[in-house]
């Protein structure tokens, strides 16, 4: 939805904008091609980030820092994106284990190899019991078969250890009759692997991912001047309600109110909204650092969905500082 980014971000010459999850610069070279005199700065967990950072820094020659340790005061910043979701770098390298399609080493973290002690995916699949792993699954995957697929881990690392990405895949896939194991629909209604929502929970668990989101939240909070503005890409639930939440001032740990209408559906099994009904309520109103660009969420469009299949469950908040 690079548009829609654009559109709410309306950045202007002079000014500065930061990208705090820069990846594969998308968002970043487009706002330089709508408007190339205005100062970026780029931050990513990424290494490969860094290298195409400075490869967009040679194209736009009058970026003094790009990607740098950057001494960012309060108040001094005019725009600020936020992208939360997965880049499609990460996503197309095996060896960076981050797809159940593609077989390579169980990783899954976004800072590579920068912190050799960090735990990877298959540290985590093979060192926490049952019990946590059924709580991982639950708590970042939603995933209702969370105790069945713990226990199938569990029992398949007995045997031997879990070092790849398509044998954790076929762990979880066994622990399915053979109908299942595409039985489940995505926003497309296209058919979806029974795993994938287990390997979304380990990524998530691993890279700390809700909690990172909300530093970003604060960070951008504090550096952006009254009056500037920020978009907050996310690609599911979790991601979204936690955005929700922070611009309209709610407690963020408090459970979501639901509307009966989406008791229901969660009552039938359907966990793909979870969002909760907490606009509604609220009327609209935020809290005293935000002021809502568009009410509710920015969806894709057909045409969004069919340049760029991977983002078809994003959604986008945008919000003035007040």
């Amino acid at each position: 939805m690079v548009k829609e980014v654009l559109r709410f971000l309306a950045i202007q010459p002079g000014q500065v904008f930061l990208d705090m999850t820069f990846g594969g610069g998308g968002h970043t070279k487009a706002i330089l091609e709508d408007c190339s005199d205005v100062t970026v700065l780029a931050l990513d967990r990424d290494p490969i980030a860094f290298s195409l950072a400075q490869q967009l820094a040679k194209q736009h020659i009058e970026l003094e820092t790009l990607l740098s340790e950057l001494q960012i005061r309060p108040g001094s910043v005019d725009a600020v994106l936020l992208d939360a979701g997965c880049s499609s770098m990460q996503m197309d390298r095996p060896e960076r284990g981050f797809l159940l399609s593609k077989d390579g080493p169980l990783d899954m973290r976004m800072d590579a190899d920068r912190y050799p002690d960090m735990p990877c995916a298959a540290d985590v699949v093979n060192a926490l019991d049952q019990q946590a792993l059924a709580s991982v699954l639950t708590a970042y995957g939603e995933e209702r078969h969370a105790r069945k697929i713990a226990s199938a881990i569990v029992e398949a690392r007995s045997i031997y250890p879990i070092t790849r990405t398509q044998q954790l895949a076929s762990i979880v896939a066994g622990a399915f009759p053979a109908s299942a194991l595409h039985a489940r629909l995505d926003r497309l209604q296209r058919p979806s692997h029974v795993a994938t929502k287990t390997f979304q929970a380990i990524r998530m668990f691993v890279n700390n991912e809700l909690n990172e989101l909300l530093a970003g939240l604060r960070a951008a909070q504090a550096c952006l001047k009254p009056g500037g503005r920020l978009c907050v890409l996310t690609f599911h639930s979790l991601e979204d309600r936690l955005v929700k939440r922070f611009l309209h001032g709610l407690d963020l740990d408090s459970p979501p109110r639901r509307s009966l209408h989406q008791k229901v559906r969660r009552g039938l099994g359907d966990r793909e909204e979870g969002d909760g009904d907490e606009e509604g309520k609220t009327g609209g109103k935020v809290n005293a650092h935000w002021v809502p660009l568009q009410r509710g969420v920015v969806t894709p469009q057909g045409q969004d969905v069919a340049e760029n299949p991977r983002g078809r469950s994003a959604k986008l908040r945008a919000a003035l500082r007040q």
